[in-house]
């Protein structure tokens, strides 16, 4: 069986993305990712997503466009994505070490995580197009 795992790319003014650095497992701290997580049972992808970015950041967001496909992450787990944007609230770094606007030219000045990596190519050549 395959796990969902959900991910935001919180795009701000100008462009901007939001990046988040992890705190845990220690195999991935301090790495780079955008914010989210796994889809609990019973709940929709767009729900955990919705969930996730109140828990983990004190935000609400409007869930956009999805970016690509599925994206492969460990044995057993795939990554879905989506554009959003800040409905309500600031991002705040509740369960990750910091968080970080990267704007245009900036968008591959963190260490992003191996999985993540691929979806920033594909979020900067969606934002190119607008």
């Amino acid at each position: 069986m395959t796990t969902v795992v959900v991910a935001a790319v919180i795009v701000g003014p100008g462009g901007r993305v939001l990046a988040a650095q992890r705190a845990e497992p220690p195999a991935l701290a301090g790495g780079w990712e955008f914010p989210g997580g796994k889809v609990d049972p019973g709940e929709s992808e767009l729900d955990a997503l919705v969930r996730e970015c109140r828990e983990e950041l004190g935000v609400e967001i409007v869930v956009g466009a999805r970016v690509g496909g599925d994206w492969p992450l460990s044995e057993g787990y795939v990554l879905r994505v989506w554009l959003a944007r800040v409905s309500a609230g600031v991002p705040e770094a509740k369960e990750h070490l910091a968080l970080r606007w990267l704007a245009p030219g900036e968008y591959y000045d963190v260490a992003w995580l191996g999985a993540d990596l691929p979806v920033m190519q594909a979020v900067e050549n969606l934002l190119r197009q607008d």
